[in-house]
């Protein structure tokens, strides 16, 4: 039987900006817990009034990470909870925060098999964590990202995604900007579609027997259908979808 999860108080021990709308917030927690790759954590706030509101994100960490955990937090206008970390939270204050969650988005490099991940903003995070994982374990095992956003400014994990990316060991990085032009020869400039789907593909060595998907829902199903389109089965794509 499962335990069940308690909630503690993570103290914020940093706070690193990712993009103009995406922060990094890293947690120290008085019990710290073993998760898996593409899980994530519930995060609770309670107000003088009593009033609470809970919001799940994603661990952007490797699970091997000996450090704080680390949550990128996206500022959505009409959220609850994200714009009090990016208006209000700073180091030292704590946070209600319980996990691991999710048992289905999860990864593990123990599998050969080659894998694709698209991300759309956002939606990177858990990815993140599987590319973090797959680097520190040193896995070869294939694999490759598509992330969409609207500009180059807005990829968080920029510059550790294209040092990871140059290490020529199997992992593929394209990038797609809807808003501004691409800055390297292998992105592109329009959304996400079957052909470029297609095009990512062709860097694995073979169709991949899982599929990770996540972003906002509208992404999600635009790029479930150009999986498909591609190919792909629709038994081997897992998605995730984000909320505010």
């Amino acid at each position: 039987m499962t335990p069940r999860l308690q909630w503690q108080q993570a103290t914020i021990a940093a706070i690193v900006p990712q993009t103009p709308r995406i922060k990094s917030f890293f947690f120290r927690l008085p019990r710290p817990f073993v998760f898996v790759a593409g899980q994530h954590v519930d995060v609770r706030l309670t107000a003088p009034d009593g009033y609470q509101a809970q919001r799940s994100y994603s661990i952007a960490s490797a699970p091997q990470s000996a450090s704080d955990l680390e949550l990128a937090i996206e500022r959505l206008d009409d959220g609850e909870v994200s714009p009090f970390f990016h208006e209000v939270a700073a180091v030292g204050d704590e946070i209600e925060m319980r996990g691991p969650i999710g048992g289905y988005f999860q990864w593990s490099p123990d599998a050969a098999d080659p894998v694709l991940l698209v991300g759309g903003g956002s939606g990177v995070v858990p990815l993140m964590s599987m590319i973090r994982h797959r680097a520190a374990r040193r896995s070869l095992v294939p694999m490759a990202l598509l992330l969409s956003v609207r500009t180059w400014e807005d990829v968080a994990f920029r510059e550790e995604l294209l040092q990871l990316a140059s290490r020529n060991d199997g992992f593929h990085l394209a990038i797609a900007t809807t808003r501004s032009l691409p800055q390297r020869p292998s992105d592109y400039h329009r959304r996400v579609d079957a052909a470029m789907m297609a095009q990512v593909l062709q860097h694995l060595p073979a169709t991949p027997t899982t599929a990770y998907v996540c972003g906002s829902d509208p992404f999600v199903e635009a790029a479930a259908q150009a999986l498909i389109a591609s190919a792909v089965s629709a038994d081997v794509i897992r998605t995730e979808r984000y909320g505010g």
